[in-house]
């Protein structure tokens, strides 16, 4: 029997929190949500807080918290053991929704709180600074046995490798030493031993041999240090070492170095996600627009842009089940797409979608769009054709998986 693949898109259209129940418990490894964020203006969920002392913005964080909270409890609910949520936000209720989110996912959970620059020119309007910039916020379900790795191998660059080893491969010398005095013969009595070394062939041994130096490790004021790696670790990779004389301020000594591989024999390089994510690295709202009226035309209006997207998915593991429940344009679906043509990845996403009317006069009403669900389908079908890995759709009464 042929099993034939799942397709990378598959859409659902219906309110969230009744598609949610129908969704088994730990079913996804990646929930984004780009949720409706909490202006006061055209606000579908106005709960009367007439009780409230205060103004009305009181009374609105208050809806908006009502609305999002059972939500959240879902995605908690459907997240696997190692899964991650993220979730973007503006400034209206960041602090609310960290907030919401440590009590639900837990404090220690937190992953990050992403700077995120959707507007470099910033927003003219209103009073303030001009602001350029909203939040993702990323929590993980369970931080120990979460599989999120916050690196990327896109800004790996080989300008940062500028040494080139007998046969042509780019490689950095970091200290073999470990420079934190955090650790010490003290704290980590095991890293500290001798090893030998011989600055004329660059070989490095745990044990003497002829022409050998022996070298301890210490710091730059001369008291004594740890090594990085244990002595096991230096007998079976002599060749990422290389021994070397340093010429100092407190004179010349020898000292132990790792080749740090541009190209490591095993995996791809990937380098640590700062906490600010420019619009030049993941697009802006600008190019979100671009990319969805290349495809449909100018019918959304403040779309995310799929680098957005395809960054995140870039710390999940390559066959991801990913979730997005407020999925609006489709962005998420559509990333998906295009990280799986791009490296042969086998992620999945469910997009749900309820079918809010488009504002009357709008572009998006003029193309023939009579509520947002239709846009959703729209693209995601449209990406099907343009970049590969099929389209369904699932109705909303119906459980799921």
């Amino acid at each position: 029997m042929v099993r034939v693949p799942a397709p990378w898109n598959t859409f659902v259209e219906g309110d969230n929190l009744t598609v949610l129940p129908l969704l088994p418990d730990g079913s996804f490894d990646l929930i984004y949500l780009d949720p409706p964020y909490n202006t006061g203006n055209d606000f579908a969920y106005r709960d009367d807080f007439r009780g409230e002392r205060g103004s009305g913005r009181v009374g609105r964080h208050g809806a908006w918290n009502a609305m999002i909270r059972p939500r959240l409890m879902q995605a908690r609910r459907v997240l696997g053991a190692g899964g991650a949520l993220a979730v973007s936000i503006d400034d209206h209720e960041v602090a609310h929704l960290r907030l919401l989110l440590d009590e639900i996912f837990g404090e220690e959970n937190l992953l990050g709180q992403v700077v995120v620059n959707l507007n470099p020119k910033g927003r003219q309007l209103g009073r303030g600074f001009a602001i350029s910039h909203e939040y993702l916020l990323v929590y993980a379900r369970d931080l120990g046995a979460c599989v999120l790795d916050p690196s990327s191998s896109a800004g790996v660059r080989e300008a940062d490798f500028p040494l080139l080893s007998a046969d042509g491969r780019h490689y950095r010398r970091l200290p073999l030493r470990n420079t934190n005095k955090k650790f010490n013969p003290r704290t980590a009595p095991t890293l500290h031993f001798p090893v030998w070394g011989d600055p004329e062939s660059g070989r490095v041994a745990v044990a003497p041999f002829e022409g050998a130096t022996r070298i301890e490790p210490v710091f730059g004021d001369g008291r004594p240090a740890v090594w990085r790696w244990s002595a096991p670790r230096i007998e079976e990779r002599p060749d990422d070492l290389e021994c070397r004389l340093v010429r100092g301020v407190r004179g010349d000594r020898v000292d132990v170095y790792q080749r740090d591989w541009l190209h490591p024999p095993h995996g791809q390089r990937r380098k640590k996600l700062s906490t600010i994510w420019l619009a030049e690295e993941v697009g802006s709202t600008d190019t979100a627009v671009a990319e969805l009226k290349a495809i449909l035309g100018p019918v959304f209006e403040s779309p995310k842009p799929t680098g957005l997207l395809r960054r995140l998915l870039e710390t999940m593991p390559a066959d991801a089940r990913v979730l997005d429940f407020f999925a609006g344009s489709g962005t998420t679906g559509h990333a998906v797409a295009l990280a799986n043509a791009a490296d042969g990845g086998r992620r999945t996403c469910l997009s749900v979608n309820s079918a809010e009317p488009t504002r009357a006069g709008s572009n998006a009403a003029h193309a023939g769009y009579a509520d947002v669900a239709a846009i959703t389908r729209a693209r995601l079908r449209a990406v099907a054709e343009g970049v590969g890995g099929g389209f369904a759709e699932h109705p909303a009464t119906a459980p799921l998986g």
